[in-house]
């Protein structure tokens, strides 16, 4: 990732980042609908990996049209290709839900590389999420006692949260002193506040999924982690709030 954000050049990132989308979509698709409509699982996974590369080009009317190209054809596979009419409804708004829930949002990371300032907006929101997951884990191992929001994710708590939060801010400051010297004292905080937040939220929004689907993780491709879902929870809600700050309030 490192290697990739610092020395690859656009093209060859929005193509990883296609590659990334189609295996966490499989995670998410199979995490949902087990080994139903296998076709259509693969069908969506692709079209949601597509749209990194089409965000490179940035041209709206592509998106547009491969978008609503995907929805007619897994409309028309569903129509004359449906198992259960029961589940009909749930399953396909499953797979168009994964089409917007990974690729729009982790998309993100596609113009906000493109910026003038990108590849370092990118390390610093890498740096915020994960100091704000350690941070959370070690307060909360050592000092957690109240639940944060037990129906969805009973181990937390919100001491860890109130840690990963303040590890958040720590993360700014780090960035502040090594490689983002724009970012002012004020912003700094403010900044670790709401990405450290939205990535607390994203983690729980994922844990919401994964309870609703009664799985512990999303996949197994990362030993001893779970799937790649589980290790992008956390940014998919981070990425577009980080994108609109560089662009709008650092002039891009």
């Amino acid at each position: 990732m490192i290697i990739l954000l610092g020395y690859a050049n656009p093209v060859v990132f929005s193509l990883f980042l296609a590659g990334v989308l189609f295996l966490a979509l499989l995670e998410f698709n199979r995490m949902g609908m087990g080994q139903a409509y296998l076709l259509e699982q693969r069908l969506a996974a692709f079209s949601g990996a597509c749209v990194a590369p089409l965000l490179m080009l940035s041209q709206p009317q592509l998106l547009t049209a491969w978008v609503v190209g995907m929805f007619l054809l897994l409309a028309l596979l569903f129509l004359f290709r449906f198992q259960s009419l029961e589940k009909l409804h749930f399953q396909f708004g499953w797979l168009l839900f994964g089409f917007f829930y990974l690729p729009m949002l982790l998309g993100f990371l596609v113009p906000l590389r493109l910026l003038n300032e990108g590849q370092r907006w990118i390390f610093l929101t890498l740096l915020i999420i994960m100091c704000c997951d350690t941070c959370a884990y070690f307060v909360g191992s050592k000092i957690g006692r109240r639940k944060l929001y037990p129906a969805v994710s009973p181990n937390k708590s919100v001491e860890g949260g109130i840690g990963g939060l303040l590890g958040s801010v720590l993360a700014v400051f780090i960035a502040r002193y090594t490689f983002m010297p724009s970012i002012g004292l004020i912003d700094g905080v403010l900044i670790g506040l709401v990405l450290g937040t939205a990535g607390q939220l994203g983690d729980l929004f994922e844990s919401l999924l994964k309870r609703a689907c009664q799985v512990k993780d999303s996949g197994s491709i990362i030993p001893g982690h779970g799937g790649l879902l589980d290790r992008l929870d956390s940014l998919l809600f981070a990425f577009p709030l980080v994108y609109y700050i560089a662009k709008y309030g650092y002039g891009g």
